[in-house]
């Protein structure tokens, strides 16, 4: 049996990894909910009601499942991981609760209305409610991406002569070290971009069906819209990332590059490989000379070190760092073709007509969550050995606790996620898999209760019924 220390590791991964998944859509389905009301009020189409009724339910699943499978890491931080509790509690406690206390407050608060009060309350008001449960979630990833970011970069803290990580004099400068605009910005459009390839999948998949349906072509348009724009600023924030976590974990980006030596004059780019952590050498390597340094230092000239200026002890697993980096940025390219082709597809007016995009569409559904997930990990392994990088070490965070203990909770976590969210999963699949109603009532008069979506479908909208 692996010791407790390996399988604490795999409980924390599998339950946050799972948690992710959901927040990674939820986060980007909050905002697409508010300018789907946005423009519904605006305009007075009822197609945009329509989809925002169709949408709205799906969000209140993923936002529940999101809520539920994250609590379970709370409460392994006063388990399994103890003692990196006690030692980092000063520091990331108050940060964990300013998102307890801002952002879960405020989506609690107008959740309901946003769910519930749709044919009970105004116009505005359910407007409001749906943007502050928009920005609810955006504070809850600004909370927790500190929070991860002070682990990578940690700055503003003293050590007291117990070990404890206390706060400096500047909280400012814990909320906002050195990595944590970059993380979020990159984190945030990641989300932005899950939904939109989830909602460009479920949109192509019902044009596939009926190209007449005016939701899933509106819903469609707007997925490859916000596709073909964020793809691009992801690419560019994504390069930002990277310098800074060159600058600030370089170790982590000798792994993510697969640089077991140092080059003194330009460092080629390995696009594929396998690493050999034994010998110290990507075998089979495909690089392009000098490239590296170009794109790490805009100069192919440039020095990088390679993992042989680092002790062994200190170096991460290379292998799972190299792979799940080359995982992102190859969906990340994926994501930018099928951005230029749905510009293709606009210009020549074949957007709702041309079958091998909307096929494609559906076959990058997945895709944000796949990429999403894959950049955690390259983040979270690439920083080994330590939790907080540099200071704590992960064997040195562990509560003393037996294996077989930790893994009956490991097997049971398994077993109850996949029968509960796999059902929620699944259930939110055949949502996805009904087609948007086509009809367009009219606009509501002004004070007139909303009456456009609900957790159940409403037949009609006052001032008119579907067609």
């Amino acid at each position: 049996m692996p010791d407790a220390l390996i399988l604490a590791r795999a409980q924390f991964a599998f339950t946050v990894s799972f948690h992710f998944i959901f927040p990674a859509f939820s986060i980007g389905l909050a905002s697409y909910l508010m300018v789907l009301e946005a423009l519904w009020l605006k305009t007075g189409s009822g197609v945009y009601a329509n989809l925002y009724r169709y949408w709205l339910k799906i969000f209140a699943l993923a936002f529940g499942m999101g809520v539920v499978s994250g609590i379970v890491m709370s409460y392994q931080f006063g388990t399994n991981w103890s003692v990196f509790s006690d030692r980092a509690g000063p520091v990331i406690g108050p940060l964990m609760a300013y998102e307890v206390l801002t952002a879960f407050f405020l989506e609690a608060g107008f959740l309901g209305v946003m769910l519930f009060g749709i044919n009970k309350v105004g116009r505005r008001l359910h407007f409001l409610a749906t943007c502050m449960v928009a920005l609810g979630t955006f504070i809850s990833a600004f909370w927790i991406l500190s929070v991860n970011s002070w682990m990578q970069t940690p700055t503003g803290f003293e050590i007291a002569e117990n070990g404890q990580f206390l706060p400096g004099p500047d909280w400012w400068a814990i909320v906002f070290n050195p990595s944590f605009p970059y993380r979020l910005v990159h984190t945030v459009i990641a989300a932005y971009l899950t939904t939109a390839l989830v909602v460009g999948a479920v949109g192509a998949w019902h044009l596939l069906e009926d190209r007449t349906n005016q939701g899933a072509r509106r819903m469609f348009s707007m997925a490859m819209w916000m596709v073909a724009i964020m793809a691009p600023i992801q690419i560019f924030a994504g390069d930002l990332h990277g310098l800074n976590t060159l600058e600030h974990q370089p170790v982590k980006v000798m792994a993510m590059e697969g640089h077991y030596d140092s080059h003194p004059d330009g460092a080629p780019l390995i696009l594929f490989g396998i690493p050999n952590s034994a010998e110290k050498r990507i075998d089979y390597a495909v690089q392009i000379p000098k490239a590296s340094s170009l794109i790490l230092k805009h100069d192919p000239d440039a020095p990088l070190a390679g993992l042989d200026s680092v002790p062994d002890d200190l170096e991460p697993p290379v292998g799972i760092v190299f792979w799940s980096f080359r995982v992102m940025v190859a969906l990340g390219m994926a994501m930018l073709g099928l951005g230029l082709w749905s510009l293709l597809a606009r210009a020549r007016r074949r957007l709702y007509d041309w079958t091998p995009l909307h096929r494609a569409a559906i076959a990058m559904g997945p895709a944000g969550f796949v990429a999403v997930l894959a950049g955690w990990v390259t983040t979270e392994v690439g920083r080994q050995p330590f939790t907080i990088y540099g200071l704590l070490r992960t064997a040195d965070s562990a509560a003393p606790l037996a294996a077989p203990a930790v893994a009956a909770s490991l097997v049971a976590f398994i077993i109850v996620y996949f029968a509960v969210f796999g059902a929620g999963t699944w259930y939110i699949l055949r949502l996805m898999a009904k087609p948007p109603q086509p009809g367009e009532p009219a606009h509501p008069a002004e004070g007139a209760p909303v009456r456009a979506a609900g957790i159940t479908p409403a037949p009609a909208m006052e001032g008119g019924t579907p067609s």
